[in-house]
């Protein structure tokens, strides 16, 4: 069907005028009503919105006469008893239908609160979660593609301090307090080119689902969030495959049917930059450098000839072993390379060695689900994840070689079990077992000096939820929880969760959400020498000390169980396309340490135990005008205070993300083929340390004033993107998008340091965020 054909679908909706759907897509035999879904939604460009369990074990043959798509609804409607209802040009809601004296009654849909939440393909869910649908994705100030973890940063109480999607600050949280799955598979790498772009295809997930607080009792570890990212897990025989490319890289992705019961989905991207320059690469080079070893060489020595790229490469595997039995294989790898020669000139001599950094995070899993009845499902998933930096960094002007090595080895055992009694009660259990082992090497030659590492943790859950849903669909009780044993130190904990909505004047909806938490992995932040200064953070495990232990002349530094606890509560309105939300929340962290904060002042190379706590208010108001215009703008307030009973006499003192204040306001325009964006991001400074003006330079040290007592200034942004859709034949189509970065070219100050220099004179520091910064990309879709 051609473009117009696509456009007309919505207004022949409304007038009972549709296209007549063609005779040879009509099958006499039984298809699965998700397959009929993923054909139509294929077919109109449109997309059903539902609950799995809506549909599952649905099947049904089709008529052999041509049907109008308006028709083939109603014909299904009838033979499966679901409705489907239009939400907007090009959502349909499918529901339950009940009988009730003869006639059919629509529920309301009880798992959706909102959709086209901010821009289409984000939904709202009525379990206080987020979910995000690339392939269905609208289009946000500043992105032309559904980049998975600069979308999130769109949403409330969601921030990136330092624009990096490798540094993504929760509600306060710092990065490595987020659970990062792909396909259920612990992820420790987010980011390519070392943090500024998302290191998952978009093109080949299904959903994301964004959990900032009362998250299932089946997630251990993500203190501030979880980020669940599903790759499609059905089967539904038909072949789908797309090319791109943009300003810093080429990508591709296939869905390949191999048999009625077997499936291939394959993707893989890299980087173009190592093979053309482009004014996006100039700027990204520019952000990650600027504060590295690549861009401090001294005056008797240069770098030259640097080759940089990255790759990532994912497969899926399914099989369909019977109508009750399916097994998936799933494979991740993800890499970044980073090369240059670093050549001393001098009267003495010329010499040239090469400095080189790699980081990737490589994956396998496998999953077996059986569907006993159509109440009791089981899963089984097993899987190894292993991430790896490797840094060699040559120092031509002192003669030294220095070695950095972290990997990280997590390999995990997970039993599930899910029954559904009815539509009014749910209940979910299951067993994990995980075994993570961190190891971190340095080895220097000149001085002679090498340290290795190495710690492993053993732990078990058993986890149980209930699920509790009123026959109006209005009060949903969802509560469990997770009992955790780590063999190492015989500790047990015990992590209760809630969720709690109660609808109540038609449109409002109240709700309470509440977690306990855990993690045993951390990373800690070395801001002078660690891995070129590119990549700062290193993964350690926790090793539940609480004071320094000296072995064979090395320190060994306290590490302990993170351990957290949230609540927070909500109020929100939804009607006729306008969305008021307000929720606030307190979050309380114990067990961090100052080496995971990132200091660079009076404590950069001190080693204490602390905590931090927050108390928020993230508050949205979202205004859709028909199905053409969303405008939304979002504010979040946020106190984030450190407490560490031996720094700062015990007092508090602001964190190093505390920004206080957080405003978003955008736009988008949808009409016919062209999709447009506009948005501001604006907050308050971070905090920083200055120093004490009264220092006496001979002391050879910086004299700093009171911690985080000063910011730095206001950050402002301003963002936009466009995109225009068209055919280019029956059964290819083409989307190009632009979009521009900082459109003002606003220089923002995003971090500040101090360091002395020869003179014992005191230089001040100052990272930018990235300059004006344009994209261009063209994607194929057949």
């Amino acid at each position: 069907m051609n473009r117009k054909g696509i456009l007309s679908l919505f207004s022949i909706l409304f007038f009972l005028n549709v296209t007549s759907l063609k005779a040879q897509s009509i099958q006499k035999e039984k298809q699965s009503l998700l397959v009929i879904l993923n054909t139509l939604e294929a077919r109109y460009d449109i997309s059903f919105s539902y609950a799995d369990e809506t549909i599952k074990d649905k099947e049904v043959a089709l008529p052999s006469e041509d049907l109008t798509l308006v028709a083939l609804l109603e014909f299904l409607k009838k033979k499966i008893e679901l409705d489907f209802e239009l939400l907007d040009s090009r959502f349909i809601a499918i529901k339950h239908l009940e009988k009730e004296k003869g006639d059919f009654r629509v529920q309301k849909l009880k798992e959706v609160v909102v959709t086209n939440y901010l821009t289409n393909g984000i939904t709202k869910l009525n379990d206080g979660s987020i979910t995000i649908k690339p392939e269905s994705f609208g289009i946000l100030p500043g992105l032309i593609e559904p980049d998975v973890l600069q979308t999130i940063q769109a949403l409330p109480g969601v921030l990136s301090a330092d624009e990096k999607i490798s540094n993504i600050n929760v509600r306060g949280g710092t990065h490595d307090q987020n659970l990062l799955l792909w396909d259920g598979i612990k992820m420790y790498q987010s980011g390519h080119f070392f943090g500024l772009i998302s290191a998952f295809n978009p093109h080949t997930t299904k959903r994301v689902n964004v959990y900032k607080n009362g998250t299932s009792a089946k997630y251990g570890d993500g203190i501030s969030s979880i980020i669940d990212i599903e790759l499609p897990d059905d089967i539904d025989n038909e072949f789908k495959g797309g090319i791109g490319f943009n300003l810093i890289n080429a990508d591709a992705y296939a869905k390949i049917p191999l048999s009625k019961k077997t499936e291939l989905q394959l993707s893989t991207r890299r980087s173009v930059t190592d093979l053309i320059v482009t004014p996006t690469y100039d700027q990204y080079l520019k952000r990650v450098f600027e504060d590295s070893d690549f861009s401090q060489s001294s005056n008797n020595t240069i770098s030259q000839n640097e080759t940089f790229y990255f790759y990532d490469i994912t497969a899926k595997f399914l099989y369909d072993i019977s109508k009750k039995d399916k097994i998936r294989f799933h494979f991740f790898n993800v890499n970044n390379n980073l090369n240059y020669e670093e050549l001393l000139s001098n009267n003495d001599r010329n010499e040239a060695l090469d400095s080189e950094l790699s980081q990737r995070n490589s994956a396998i899993g496998l999953t077996y689900t059986r569907d006993w009845t159509n109440k009791l499902t089981t899963t089984y998933q097993v899987y190894v994840s292993n991430y790896d930096l490797d840094a060699t960094n040559f120092d031509v002007f002192n003669d030294q070689r220095l070695i950095q090595e972290n990997e990280v080895y997590d390999g995990s055992s997970k039993f599930d079990i899910n029954y559904k009694h009815n539509r009014q009660l749910k209940i979910n259990g299951g067993y994990q077992f995980s075994e993570v082992g961190i190891s971190n090497l340095e080895d220097v030659n000149n001085p002679a000096f090498r340290s290795y590492i190495k710690n492993v943790i053993r732990s078990h859950a058993i986890y149980a939820e209930t699920s509790l849903l009123s026959n109006n669909a209005k009060t949903n009780l969802k509560i469990g929880g997770r009992l955790n044993y780590i063999n190492k130190f015989k500790l047990f904990l015990a992590e209760p969760r809630l969720r709690f909505s109660q609808r109540f004047l038609n449109n409002f909806k109240f709700e309470v959400l509440g977690e306990f938490k855990h993690q045993t992995t951390s990373q800690i932040i070395d801001l002078q020498n660690d891995f070129l200064g590119i990549e700062n953070r290193r993964w350690v495990l926790s090793n539940n000390n609480s004071d320094n232990i000296v072995i064979n002349d090395k320190t060994i530094y306290p590490v302990p169980v993170v351990k957290s606890k949230q609540l927070s509560a909500g109020v929100h309105y939804n009607k006729n396309k306008l969305l008021i939300s307000a929720e606030g929340y307190i979050k309380k962290v114990d067990g961090i340490i100052t080496r995971s904060q990132g200091f660079q002042n009076q404590f950069q190379f001190i080693n204490s135990i602390g905590s931090y706590e927050i108390q928020g208010l993230d508050f949205l108001l979202n205004k859709q005008f028909g199905n053409i215009i969303s405008s939304w703008f979002s504010y979040s307030y946020s106190s984030n205070n450190y407490i560490f009973p031996s720094l700062n006499d015990g007092k508090k003192f602001p964190n190093n993300v505390d920004i206080r204040h957080t405003f978003s306001f955008a736009g988008t325009y949808t009409q016919k083929a062209i999709k447009l964006a506009l948005g501001l991001n604006w907050h308050s400074g971070k905090p920083t340390t200055l120093p004490d003006t009264n220092d006496n330079p001979d002391d050879r040290v910086i004299t700093y004033t009171a911690p985080n007592s000063s910011n730095l200034d206001d950050y402002l942004r301003a963002d936009c993107s466009a995109t225009y859709a068209f055919n280019i034949s029956d059964t290819a189509r083409a989307t190009l998008g632009a979009s521009v970065w900082n459109v003002l070219n606003k220089k923002n100050i995003i971090n500040t340091y101090y360091t002395l220099d020869e003179n014992n004179e005191i230089n001040t520091v100052e990272n930018e965020s990235l300059g004006i910064t344009p994209n261009i990309s063209l994607r194929i879709y057949f």
